[in-house]
């Protein structure tokens, strides 16, 4: 850890992270809480979701004017996210403004109205969130991925929830998983920018004081099935997710799979966007991902296409996913390398961004990851280890999701075929 990172654990469990960058004016701060999707039941699917938005919605001292004007006024910038391991609320905000961020998240996570007339009018707003997702091929297309992936488990819900639950959750619910799961022990304090530690480690005390005590629940273990979904829908395009379960965090293929990911499908001069949209013309956007979870994660490739290419298209992919298990350069993992270490380098010259690492890498490792370390373990990685992911990833279980004019995609059983020859 370097010293301009510094750590402290608060008696109440609180753990506040900080790092001081020279030369900048501005401030990143949130609070970032272990707790998303899969902690919630089937019965309260998309309350961490619903939280979020209601966080912003008034306190005892703060209306939702107040809120928005009180940080406008200082030109600063509030949001909030929901994943499905984690809810972030962050801020940022000028160097001398600082305090009153700290005080409006504070405030918001331990002093929320939730006021029945507020409730429900954001209830509506997520209601039509949910209706845009629907209508949208290809946001709702990765939803059913999931759901696909990890079928009746937490793990596999839909982060937003779904209508009929978001339609009849009552208040108690949104205030009783706050009490079950927003407790210091779950939460990380962090900020970077021009601002001292011990000043975030003051504000720290003072705002977030008031938070319950709670006892943290591993959530239900993620389990990998794989299947398949299809959904006929009059569209212009076919919207194909091709995925396999893949590395958590911690496993020792992690770095390899994403720099699979990035040599596959991370950028132009990946295989899959020179092979299939350069050389062949079948799509518009085609790329792969990696999401790594606490206790595994998913490798998946997402293309949109024409219904006449989609037949053309698994194929080429598949044999792209197959050539790669066995046959990579070094010269395309010396150029994955290169944008990974980009990326992670020009990622820490933005606040924000390092002020999420610093939370993210408390709350997957317990402990702060030096850039110098991840640049190594980057290094590290061979020719070998790329395969020996791709073969981890590719030789099991697939999961297929299309949606739109979907009838000449090919099922599984022919996608297991081709990967297994």
């Amino acid at each position: 850890m370097s010293d301009a990172v510094r750590l402290t654990r608060l008696p109440s469990g609180l753990t506040v992270v900080s790092e001081t960058m020279p030369r900048v004016e501005t401030v990143s701060i949130g609070a970032y809480v272990a707790a998303g999707t899969r902690h919630e039941t089937a019965a309260e699917n998309g309350v961490s979701h619903f939280l979020e938005h209601m966080a912003f919605k008034g306190t005892a001292r703060r209306s939702a004017a107040d809120i928005a004007r009180e940080i406008e006024n200082v030109g600063g910038h509030l949001n909030a996210y929901t994943s499905r391991e984690n809810t972030a609320y962050y801020c940022k905000v000028l160097k001398e403004d600082v305090g009153l961020a700290a005080d409006i998240i504070g405030d918001i996570l331990t002093h929320s109205t939730f006021i029945p007339e507020e409730l429900e009018r954001e209830r509506g707003v997520i209601l039509q969130e949910i209706g845009q997702a629907n209508d949208t091929p290809d946001d709702i297309i990765f939803d059913h991925f999931q759901l696909t992936a990890f079928p009746g488990q937490p793990m596999g819900r839909p982060t937003l929830g779904t209508e009929e639950v978001i339609q009849g959750m009552p208040r108690d619910a949104l205030v009783n998983y706050m009490r079950q799961h927003y407790g210091p022990e779950r939460m990380v304090i962090a900020a970077a920018g021009a601002v001292e530690h011990d000043t975030v480690v003051d504000l720290a005390r003072r705002h977030f004081a008031d938070l319950p005590t709670v006892a943290p629940q591993p959530p239900e273990a993620a389990r990998y099935q794989g299947g398949e979904f299809r959904e006929e829908r009059d569209l212009d395009q076919v919207h194909i997710v091709l995925g396999f379960p893949a590395t958590g965090y911690k496993d020792k293929l992690h770095y390899p799979t994403l720099l699979l990911s990035t040599l596959l499908g991370g950028g132009m001069s990946s295989r899959l966007f020179q092979e299939i949209r350069e050389k062949r013309g079948l799509v518009y956007s085609i790329y792969s991902f990696a999401h790594p979870f606490q206790d595994g994660g998913l490798f998946a490739v997402y293309a949109g296409t024409g219904e006449k290419e989609a037949e053309e298209l698994v194929p080429v992919t598949l044999e792209e996913l197959r050539k790669v298990q066995t046959d990579v350069t070094q010269d395309e993992l010396d150029r994955a390398k290169a944008q990974f270490r980009a990326s992670l380098l020009m990622s820490l010259e933005s606040t924000g961004s390092r002020t999420e690492q610093l939370a993210r890498q408390l709350q997957v490792h317990g402990r702060i990851i030096p850039v110098e370390e991840t640049k190594a373990r980057i290094a590290a990685v061979t020719v070998e280890d790329v395969q020996e992911a791709a073969r981890a990833a590719f030789r099991s279980a697939p999961t297929l999701a299309a949606l739109g004019p979907a009838g000449k995609v090919p099922g599984l059983p022919a996608i297991a075929e081709k990967l297994a020859a």
